[in-house]
């Protein structure tokens, strides 16, 4: 209905000739060139310079798009996936949902005067594709880019030699671990500290326990305090304390996930108590009882799907087996064998190679993130040793 308020939704993101292409879908209303447009997710007003419907690569300006229509615009800066309106509404559409990046790599620029472009396509690829992350690790200073696998990553590094003329060195893939709990544990926790005037004081009891293992959040803070043990003013920084300090786990400094943090006492000092040392005093009972919640380390599993052949069937089961797969079902539709199964990511890099090898350059395979599982104890072990070594390297 033309009439109705406009709403639309940018759904995809290209680097034209003239700038950023946006494509747009017209859910409701129309919008003309020349228009003001608001963005929903960041209440930003643009103006609408230029409207196009493009047909393969050719495009035809146009004066006005309706509802059910799909065009371009050239000049309005966006991510993908927000949503437009003529700003007579606050209207947001459902967006997609986008899982949590499973695989990192540390990126640099080849030569130092490339960095500029290395900065542009990395902020264009993370606006155009909201799996694709780009964050600064503080601690080892390098740039750190995430998604959903390893080829995902490939085709990034590959397109901004090509797009950006800018090469890059890429370090090792890192696989997105989690850490979690297994056990309840109650804590009490005394941080004092006395310097010249006035000092720090604070003292939180409670416990930690693992969340329902069907809970949508990876954290929940419950405040049972009564009695005014602990003053109202001080509950948000305790619980800023216990979600800053799980930020990094104490096993392979990995998130940590799946924990209710409940505090049910504690005390104060009318002078010394402050926001800062109730923060403190909670980040400090993390690492004080963390091995006594029995952590854990967990990993992505992949739900891995294979075609090849089927005198490979043997080949591909046995390539799946060595990598810790577990195969949940296998089928053959003429003449070529599928087999799905659920593998460890950490188990995948080369897989491609592997599998082109063993069966001649016939097999073929589609990898989604599934899950987060528990590490077995070996590899636990492992991993807790290569971080040790990681620290103690880094700390000389």
């Amino acid at each position: 209905v033309p009439d109705k308020p406009f709403v639309g939704l940018a759904f995809k993101l290209e680097d034209g000739r003239y700038g950023q292409l946006t494509y747009m879908r017209i859910y409701q209303g129309k919008v003309g060139k020349g228009d003001w447009i608001v963005n929903s997710t960041n209440e930003k007003k643009v103006k609408v310079p230029r409207l196009v419907r493009m047909h393969a690569d050719e495009m035809h300006d146009i004066d006005v798009a309706y509802a059910g229509d799909i065009v371009a615009m050239f000049g309005v800066e966006c991510a993908s996936g927000d949503t437009f309106t003529d700003g007579t509404i606050r209207y947001t559409m459902t967006s997609m949902h986008v899982p949590n990046a499973v695989i990192s790599l540390a990126v640099a620029p080849k030569d130092k005067g490339a960095t500029a472009n290395f900065s542009k396509a990395l902020n264009r690829f993370s606006k155009e594709d909201p799996t694709f992350r780009v964050h600064r690790d503080e601690e080892s200073a390098q740039t750190i880019i995430s998604g959903m696998g390893e080829l995902h990553l490939e085709i990034y590094i590959e397109r901004m030699k090509r797009e950006y003329a800018c090469e890059v060195i890429a370090g090792k893939p890192q696989v997105a671990y989690r850490e979690t709990i297994t056990k309840k544990t109650d804590f009490s926790y005394q941080h004092k500290k006395q310097t010249g005037g006035s000092g720090q004081y604070a003292k939180i009891m409670g416990y930690f326990e693992p969340l329902p293992a069907d809970a949508v959040q990876t954290y929940e803070f419950v405040d049972e305090i009564v009695g005014g043990k602990i003053p109202r003013e001080y509950i948000p920084a305790c619980d800023k304390g216990f979600q800053e300090q799980l930020k990094k786990g104490l096993l392979i400094g990995f998130p940590v996930v799946g924990v209710r943090v409940v505090i049910n006492d504690g005390a104060y000092h009318d002078v010394d108590s402050s926001e800062m040392a109730f923060k403190i005093c909670a980040m400090t009972a993390v690492r004080e009882f963390y091995n006594q919640c029995g952590p854990t380390i967990l990993e992505p599993i992949m739900r891995l799907q294979t075609q090849a052949p089927e005198e490979f069937q043997g080949q591909v089961v046995g390539q799946i087996n060595q990598r810790r797969g577990v195969i949940v079902s296998t089928g053959t539709v003429n003449k070529y064998v599928q087999v799905d199964a659920e593998v460890p990511l950490s188990e995948m890099f080369g897989y491609s190679t592997d599998l082109r090898s063993g069966t001649q350059g016939k097999g073929e395979f589609q990898m989604e993130f599934l899950k987060y599982a528990p590490v077995p104890r070996n590899v636990q072990d492992e991993l807790v040793k290569l971080y040790q070594e990681k620290r103690a390297a880094e700390s000389k």
